[in-house]
């Protein structure tokens, strides 16, 4: 039987567009939003993760902490016993103050709002981590890019010019940095967060696969934040990441956290897998070695230059970066081409370590292609 009453009828799409042009601001309706590639089926190289899953014994542990959760209660809005539980994880002493987030993602936002003015400067080298320049552009900051060197390696003297020229409110530096794998010179470090007239992040998303860490100074400094990531050692689904700073810096980021933004699910499973240090330790062990191997297997490739790296992917150029990449998409393998995110990276791809057998397929598809 037909419905007597009159159906609602839609709105154009040009009625949604005309609202949407004289509502939202005309620099966001300019961006792009940022694009997961589907990796299914494929050996997934892309995007910096650990390549190994949970041990089964492991995952029951996690079972059953996550069973435990009352998910019909909010969490515990400061998420203290995972503060503690990171605080004897990162050996830091109740005299650093500590903000976790959902990611790091969240962290680099908040600091961002934080010290965002009118006329205000970001700066950071060039290329580096994409959300440092979103972030400025949302809270309408001015994002200044300094160049690395040609090697990928920081130029020290170029950032310390620009802090001089720029006067940023914002400094980041990711060591070891995305999406090159540099780390750079704790010397230049110093140098740099010493001359920002302004707040100094320094970003270890990458740290655990490094040979130095600049965690254990930040009560140095009197305008230091470092950020840290779980996700980068075989956590990345569970999305927490913290700053660590003198209390002060992290009252004043705290003030801009919503509530409860790391959920109970989070929180539950961070204890459960702190605990399991030795696990992860072995895991990096293992990646930090295949990283060596996968580095001289690509530097033996025709035409290849493989740059240093010391987080858990490594970025190599290639002859024809686009041609590398579809015989490795033709494959089954998936890496990042990044050849387009700054002239520094022309041909060049991002490769995630992965397992022996994954890297070992990575290489023969290579050989066979080149």
């Amino acid at each position: 039987m037909n419905d007597p009453r009159p159906q609602p009828l839609a709105v154009t799409g040009e009625e949604v567009a005309a609202r949407i042009a004289a509502t939202v601001r005309a620099d966001v309706r300019a961006l792009r939003a940022y694009s997961v590639a589907k990796a299914d089926g494929m050996i997934k190289l892309d995007a910096n993760e650990s390549p190994y899953p949970l041990p089964e014994a492991v995952r029951r542990k996690l079972a059953a902490a996550l069973a435990d959760v009352p998910l019909n209660r909010y969490p515990d809005g400061g998420a203290d016993a995972v503060k503690r539980a990171l605080r004897a994880s990162l050996q830091l002493s109740d005299d650093v103050g500590l903000l976790l987030g959902n990611g790091s993602d969240e962290i680099l936002q908040l600091v961002t709002t934080a010290v965002a003015q009118p006329g205000s400067v970001v700066l950071a080298p060039d290329p580096t981590f994409v959300m440092y320049r979103v972030y400025a552009s949302h809270a309408r900051m001015r994002y200044v890019g300094v160049p690395l060197r040609d090697d990928l390696t920081l130029d020290g003297d170029a950032m310390l010019a620009a802090i001089e020229r720029e006067r940023p409110a914002l400094v980041w530096l990711a060591s070891p940095n995305n999406p090159t794998g540099t780390l750079f010179d704790p010397a230049d470090v110093e140098r740099i967060v010493r001359a920002t007239p302004g707040l100094a992040v320094v970003d270890e998303a990458y740290v655990a696969y490094a040979s130095s860490a600049f965690l254990p100074r930040v009560l140095e400094f009197p305008n230091l934040v470092v950020v840290r990531t779980l996700s980068k050692v075989g956590m990345a689904g569970m999305r927490l990441g913290c700053a660590a700073a003198h209390p002060a810096w992290i009252g004043e980021i705290d003030k801009l956290r919503s509530p409860y933004n790391v959920n109970a699910l989070t929180q539950a499973a961070a204890l459960a897998l702190l605990a399991e240090g030795a696990l992860f330790a072995r895991q990096v062990g293992e990646v930090r070695a295949e990283r060596g191997r996968l580095s001289v297997a690509l530097a033996a490739l025709p035409g290849v230059r493989v740059f240093a790296s010391e987080a858990n992917f490594v970025v190599a150029r290639f002859p024809d970066a686009t041609a590398a990449f579809g015989a490795l998409r033709a494959a089954g393998i998936l890496v990042k081409n990044v050849s387009g995110f700054h002239s520094l990276l022309a041909n060049c791809l991002r490769i995630t370590v992965g397992t022996p057998p994954e890297n070992d397929a990575l290489i023969a598809a290579l050989e066979r292609s080149a």
